[in-house]
């Protein structure tokens, strides 16, 4: 059996009371597990699901927007304040080196402490950083591919598949409408594809503040929930989730309005994600 718990499932970097929080996922497969990408509240949601950061070995960042890796360092070091020894692997796009860098410049004073104070072995001995790429790379077991997708004016955005023990999940990642994607999820038993409801995007405007800058970036750099379900359909997947939802926290849209959207473009099994959801397949 393999599974995804979706750790946070809004798109965008804001939250709100009471509201989804921004993207992480923990999947296990393979006798794996592995986090991809750390939006702010990942830590927390890693221990409501049961995880033993302890445990904490293997971390793929999709893209440098704050959405996927603002909690990248605060996780790292939480878990090596829980206990972490062993060593963490993470792949990640050209300029995680700099993040990682400024991270632990701003927490060498703790850092150092710790290692003196409380015999803790150096946190940046630890962890391991791998430039992710396209093309196929393995996670322990787990045989993973990258592809490059659509979502401007980031260059290194990643789509990711995994395969393990005959289980399949791809994941979009961010991404505009991008036909490549339908053969990188080629028959997998779950697609996890961004989404957004295009008459959500007025709403986010109005609550952001922000105008024709911001609706540009959504229109060129993301997918309505018809074109995901379009990708569904053209890979012939067996189950279409949607994470990264745009908008995630806004009362006036639900689950009739994202099924009212795919209908036409996909007729199989469909899940709206929401935080702390668990997907077995």
């Amino acid at each position: 059996m393999a599974q995804v718990t979706i750790l946070g499932a809004k798109g965008g970097p804001a939250v709100r009371k009471d509201g989804a929080m921004p993207t992480a996922l923990l999947v296990q497969m393979g006798g794996v597990q592995i986090v991809v990408d750390c939006g702010l509240g990942v830590t927390r949601g890693l221990v409501q699901a049961g995880f033993d950061l302890r445990g904490l070995s293997q971390i793929v960042i999709t893209h440098l927007h704050s959405d996927h890796v603002l909690e990248l360092g605060p996780l790292i070091h939480t878990a090596w304040t829980t206990g972490l020894k062993t060593p963490l692997h993470i792949w990640g796009p050209p300029g995680l080196r700099a993040y990682w860098d400024g991270f632990m410049a701003s927490m060498a004073f703790d850092c150092n402490l710790r290692v003196a104070d409380e015999g803790r072995p150096p946190l940046g001995d630890l962890v391991q950083l791998h430039v992710l790429e396209e093309g196929a790379f393995d996670i322990g077991p787990v045989a993973a591919q990258a592809l490059r997708v659509l979502h401007p004016p980031v260059l290194d955005c990643f789509a990711l598949r995994l395969d393990a023990g005959g289980k399949s999940l791809c994941l979009s990642a961010d991404t505009a409408h991008f036909p490549p994607l339908a053969d990188l999820a080629h028959s997998a038993d779950v697609l996890l594809h961004e989404a957004m409801l295009p008459q959500g995007v007025e709403a986010i405007i109005a609550k952001t503040g922000m105008g024709d800058q911001l609706r540009a970036h959504l229109a060129n750099s993301h997918s309505t929930a018809a074109q995901a379900a379009q990708i569904a359909t053209q890979a012939g997947v067996g189950h279409l989730v949607f994470y990264h939802i745009i908008p995630a926290d806004d009362p006036a849209f639900g689950l009739p309005d994202w099924q009212a959207a795919i209908a036409g473009h996909w007729n199989g099994p469909f899940t709206l994600a929401h935080d702390g959801l668990t997907i077995e397949f």
